[in-house]
């Protein structure tokens, strides 16, 4: 059949505004800036490869050993607690790296409570190694990310059941020689994916890395657009970010893809290596370990500073940043629902036929903002609007008119980049409740002389109501989490929750940082719960 015209009109639009960035930033050496770069390459790149190399090899290392360790503890081991440990070692997502930065710095450092109470019980004077640091930082990363590894990995080893344990036991391994040779690389797939996911996220940071103010490309992009006022080497230190960003994603999807992997039929039984003693202890302590390092600690801490703060800091201006977010998530969440909604009906209408793999390709170009760190999506969006901007100054003083901006910080290029950057988060649960629609039920609604849009709003739409919801509250969480990207676009004073955070913490006041904060992370906790429960339904 010869697919009809109208999927790539609607996907073909959405694509380019994807390429946008990409062809921006990499046009942007077509501009020479010598000297710049030449004050990059004395003083600043070497220190920020470096820091950059170190963080996502420590990183990837340490959500790697954290998520797939207590990922096989849970699962695989009876301990105490494990049934609500289990649950609860996801919560750490409702948690921004960069609020877990500033409450670990908050705790950690010289004048912090732990300190204190360290030099109170020990007499010493010297204190415990600095927090501000690169280890430090790699700390926190590990506990903000580990649940990426940790939720895929528990799922692969849910999915593979007791009977490749069983078999691997019949072969003469021991269950930690199975762990090794057989859990670990059917797993492969799985954790290999959440590694991924954490290292883009590194590699995305802003607001951790300025907290222990350590220079990254994120960082250097920054201070390069906004504090040496030269947009054209910052486009270009993007490309590079982006550059690095589409490897990792390449070299990961290569990866898996020269291997196939089989899971377990679901709902087998499951004989799990029944632990007693000190080893029963020994788990529960390990996972309550990392719960109260990476959530339980963070939070107490927060509101203990909501309490000392709230009576100053919660007047109008305060709920003015609660608005804003709530704005700028709600509209980000109208648009990425509509454009994913038109990009999975798209897909799904051109399925067998002719130009079904062209409408796929757009379809993956279109989801993939979410791999682009959003400076780079900041920097690539705001360089032609910027232009278009300058074009119409030009045109309004030549008649006469008040030079004002038109496009520059206005709302709708912020909205325009978040959609962007999280056009795959809302695509992902439309197009899998899509599949649940089967073409028995879209055959009768042609027969019954239902059109494309037709079909539309009377099949698809009321079908694909829980997958909408899903995605508009994911879409909705992220952009009130997202700083980047609300930083760098937002009109002049234009003010969010994560701004004001970036705000305070830039100054060092934690307790100023920590209202805002807990707004930001009670909104994470919904889409988190949502996960949890449908991971103990698996």
């Amino acid at each position: 059949m010869t697919l009809p015209r109208w999927p790539l009109w609607v996907v073909l639009p959405l694509a380019l505004v994807t390429l946008t960035p990409l062809a921006v930033v990499g046009a942007s050496w077509a501009q020479r800036a010598p000297e710049v770069w030449q004050h990059l390459r004395d003083y600043v790149l070497a220190g920020v490869l470096l820091n950059t190399l170190v963080l996502t090899v420590c990183v990837g290392l340490g959500v790697a050993v954290l998520g797939v360790a207590l990922a096989w503890i849970t699962v695989m081991c009876e301990f105490p607690g494990r049934r609500w440990l289990g649950g609860a070692l996801v919560l750490p997502l409702a948690l921004p790296a960069y609020v877990l930065a500033f409450v670990h710095v908050g705790l950690m450092d010289y004048s912090g409570p732990v300190q204190t109470l360290w030099r109170a019980a020990t007499g010493w004077s010297g204190g415990l190694p600095s927090v501000r640091s690169t280890g430090g930082a790699v700390l926190v990363f590990c506990l903000a990310l580990y649940p990426y590894v940790y939720l895929l990995a528990r799922q692969a080893f849910q999915t593979q059941g007791a009977q490749c344990m069983q078999a691997a036991q019949a072969l003469g391994l021991s269950w930690n020689q199975a762990f090794w040779r057989v859990a670990i690389p059917m797993a492969r797939p799985w954790w290999a994916a959440g590694i991924g996911l954490a290292l883009m996220e590194v590699l995305a940071d802003f607001g951790t890395v300025a907290i222990f103010n350590i220079d990254t490309f994120t960082t250097v992009i920054y201070k390069t657009w906004l504090g040496m006022f030269n947009l054209a080497v910052a486009s270009q230190l993007a490309s590079l970010l982006a550059l690095g960003v589409l490897a990792l994603v390449w070299l990961e999807q290569s990866a898996r893809a020269r291997r196939q992997f089989a899971p377990s039929a679901k709902g087998q039984s499951r004989t799990r290596i029944a632990l007693t003693g000190v080893a029963a202890w020994s788990a529960t302590g390990a996972c309550g370990l990392v719960f109260t390092a990476a959530f339980v600690a963070p939070v107490l801490q927060l509101m203990y500073w909501v309490v000392q703060v709230a009576a100053n800091d919660l007047d109008a201006r305060y709920w003015q940043f609660v608005l804003h977010s709530l704005m700028l998530s709600g509209l980000t969440a109208l648009v990425v629902l509509a454009a994913a909604l038109a990009l999975a009906y798209a897909a799904r209408a051109s399925e067998g036929q002719r130009g079904q793999r062209a409408v796929a390709a757009l379809v993956r170009v279109a989801n993939l903002g979410y791999a682009l760190p959003g400076m780079v999506l900041s920097v690539g969006l705001f360089a032609p609007v910027a232009w278009v901007d300058s074009r119409l100054l030009a045109w309004t003083q030549g008649l006469g008119l008040a030079p004002l901006p038109v496009l520059k910080g206005a709302l709708a290029v912020m909205v325009t980049a978040l959609a962007v950057r999280f056009m795959a988060v809302g695509f992902n649960p439309i197009q899998a409740a899509m599949q649940r629609i089967t073409p028995n039920q879209e055959r009768a609604a042609r027969s019954l002389g239902l059109g494309a849009w037709q079909s539309l709003q009377r099949l698809h739409v009321p079908l694909l109501r829980p997958g909408l919801l899903s995605a508009a509250l994911l879409v909705f969480v992220e952009v009130m989490k997202e700083m980047p990207i609300t930083l760098m676009t937002r009109p002049f004073g234009w003010d969010t929750l994560a701004v004001r955070i970036y705000e305070m913490t830039s100054e060092g006041m934690w307790e100023r940082a920590a209202l805002p904060s807990v707004c930001v992370v009670l909104a994470g906790l919904l889409p988190v719960f949502l996960l949890v429960r449908k991971s103990e339904q698996e």
